[in-house]
Order: structure tokens, then sequence, then C-alpha cells
């Protein structure tokens, strides 16, 4: 059940209470709005209490994003060009990363996905977003190699985070702080 809350200094907040959540988390998009997603056995009360003790964090995502350089607007036809650069490079690239480090994932597709870089199903297929090819390659690298430990460990768990470490040589925690300096769109 999705539904919308008027937070006097934050302003609008989208309140998100769902069966399949684990935990209470708070997403802050690119644009500054905010999501607050919590399991169902979880109260109301109990969520916007999370909110109202993570404020200054929301406050500082949002002027972090807003620092953020913006990519810019792309017309119908860039998009298309990039995708058929994207799928002509990204691909096989994966796969030979996927065999440099000897992992295995399902069918990889590229799609104009503008809210993350990639994903990994529970059937390890991999969905990348054609906006990687706006990165420097060592960042797609990093993001391809991120899905292809999602094939190993399907959660963001210190196993995950050591495997995608060590397939880095080290610079998981580096790479990721420069991956968040770009916006997809």
């Amino acid at each position: 059940m999705t539904t919308t809350l008027h937070h006097p200094t934050l302003g609008d907040i989208t309140l998100s209470c769902s069966a399949r959540a684990r935990r209470i988390s708070l997403t802050v998009k690119p644009s500054g709005q905010v999501r607050l997603s919590f399991p169902s056995y979880i109260s109301e009360a109990r969520a916007i209490a999370f909110l109202e003790a993570k404020a200054a964090w929301v406050e500082a995502s949002r002027r972090r994003m807003a620092a953020r350089p913006k990519a810019p607007t792309l017309t119908g036809e860039q998009i298309e060009r990039l995708r058929a650069e994207a799928k002509a490079t990204l691909p096989p690239r994966l796969d030979m990363l996927a065999r440099h480090f000897g992992l295995r994932y399902g069918k990889v597709t590229i799609r104009a996905a503008s809210s993350k870089w990639g994903s990994c199903s529970w059937r390890n297929d991999i969905s990348l977003s054609l906006y990687l090819m706006t990165l420097p390659e060592h960042l797609r690298d990093y993001v391809m190699i991120h899905e292809l430990c999602h094939t190993v460990h399907h959660d963001h768990s210190p196993r995950f985070h050591a495997l995608v470490d060590r397939l880095t040589g080290g610079k998981e925690k580096l790479l990721a702080r420069e991956l968040r300096s770009y916006s997809i769109r």
C-alpha cells in the first residue's frame, strides 16, 4: 500500500508498506523525492519515527544530489544511438568479465533504466542500463562485476561485498564512491 505524507520540513514523502519489505528503508531520488518503505508488521508511526530520526540524512542526501553534475537531456535519436552502442559493447564485455572471474549468468538485456545502472534477477539474468555508456570504462566494469557477484550472493551481505572487493582488486568502496558522483539522467 502506497500513500503520501506531507512532512513539515521534508515535504511530500511517499510511504510504502509492503509484505515483501524486510526492514525500514529510506530512498532519496536525484529529483529530491523521498520514499519511506517498511514491512507490513511495522506500524506507520514507527516508520515515521524512523524518518524523523533520519531527517538530517535526507536533507544531506538532497544537497549531495543537487550538487551532482546533471546529465544532459538526450533526444530520442541520441538515446537510440546510445542503445545501439550499449548492445554492441556491454554484452561482450560482460561475457569477458564473467569468463575471467569464472562466473555464470543467464541472459543479458539492455534497457533504458533511469534509476539503476544494472540489476540481477534471482534467475541470474542481468539487466544493464544503456546509460552505462556515459560512464568511464572502469566504472562500467565495476557495475558489471557488481551484478555478476549477485549471481553468487543475491543480496548485499558482507560476503557479497567481500567478493566484489576481491574482484575489483580491493577497490570496491573507492569505485562505489566514484560511481555515486554520476547521475543516470
